[in-house]
């Protein structure tokens, strides 16, 4: 069957907006739906089998940019995820809630429903865990989450953890002091502190200690009150760290732990403290675990493909580990 479908496009609408850079925007849903676009005037007319779902996809892309969002690749895949399971990008109103601003002005804000439900997590529950693959905004939107809250005066101070567990015994070679060799392994937090603060901003407010970036072994034997905390790559933690760390939880405080369990770096006979949290928590209340996927993936597109492909192969070819030796894939 080769469905037709026409879609109108209003006079005021930026055409480069909707089509992309050399039509990058259309042929994304042409290869996806294999249909055939055609352009004429104010109004675009699709061919093929799945005509109806492309048409749909288009007419949310112009919903969106009548609403002053911005449309990119990512976005175009994801509302194209969503189509494919009956499911409205402008109805599930996701990006509608701003959480704070970069720097230079760009809003912060959900782009997919996982991260919708993660930062909803986050607002309503005091300890959250979030398990997910790279590039799904785990560690980004926690920092955005912390930010928002010291800003609002709803914590005295951001504090940002993370286990040096790559450094192993080749730390005490590398030049400086023990903040200076830790520190290349803090990168990922101090990259996303300088995007939402900026640098002299940032840097100011570590300066009166009001954020701190530390690794997780600084947090032995302290109470932290009226913080937000955040234990990134806890994946790499053991079970013992992640018990000490989330004791170190105090009066009007938060707590956000952010890991991918398919990408832990522990010694051999080391036990994810992560994968154990999973089971020893799941039923305590305030405590709410959120899970990303692939499609909740927002760096480049390549990205999902190569976890896709990863999960894939280990599938196939690797018969998967119990979990409790802390290998699991």
């Amino acid at each position: 069957m080769n469905n037709q479908v026409k879609v109108e496009i209003d006079d005021t609408l930026d055409r480069s907006e909707l089509f992309g850079i050399m039509d990058k925007n259309l042929k994304i849903i042409k290869d996806n739906f294999s249909v055939e676009i055609i352009q004429r005037g104010n109004e675009i007319t699709l061919k093929g089998d799945d005509a109806e779902k492309a048409g749909n996809v288009i007419r949310e892309m112009l919903d969106i940019i009548s609403s002053g969002e911005k449309i990119d690749s990512q976005k175009i895949n994801y509302i194209m995820t969503l189509a494919e399971k009956g499911v409205s990008y402008q109805e599930s109103s996701i990006g509608k809630d701003i959480l704070c601003y970069t720097h230079m002005g760009k809003p912060i804000k959900p782009k997919t429903l996982g991260q919708k439900s993660y930062v909803a997590s986050i607002k309503n529950k005091d300890v959250v865990f979030c398990i997910g693959p790279a590039g799904t905004g785990k560690t980004y939107l926690a920092v955005a989450m912390a930010v928002s809250a010291f800003k609002h005066k709803d914590v005295q101070k951001i504090i940002l953890a993370r286990p040096a567990v790559e450094a192993g015994e080749s730390l005490g070679f590398l030049p400086g002091d023990l903040q200076e060799k830790v520190d290349p392994y803090l990168r990922p937090l101090y990259d996303a502190l300088y995007d939402i603060l900026g640098r002299d901003s940032a840097l100011r407010l570590k300066e009166k200690e009001l954020i701190e970036i530390v690794p997780l072994a600084y947090m032995r034997g302290r109470t932290l009150d009226n913080s937000f905390i955040i234990l990134d790559e806890a994946q790499n933690t053991t079970k013992e760290q992640m018990k000490m760390f989330l004791t170190r939880m105090g009066f009007g405080s938060k707590m956000v732990i952010t890991g991918d369990v398919t990408q832990i770096d522990l010694p051999k006979g080391k036990h994810s403290g992560l994968v154990e949290v999973t089971k020893i928590l799941k039923e305590v209340k305030g405590i709410d675990f959120s899970y990303l996927k692939d499609a909740d993936v927002v760096r480049h597109d390549l990205v999902k493909k190569i976890i896709n492909a990863y999960d894939s192969y280990y599938k196939e070819s690797i018969p998967e580990k119990d979990d409790a030796d802390g290998t699991d894939i």
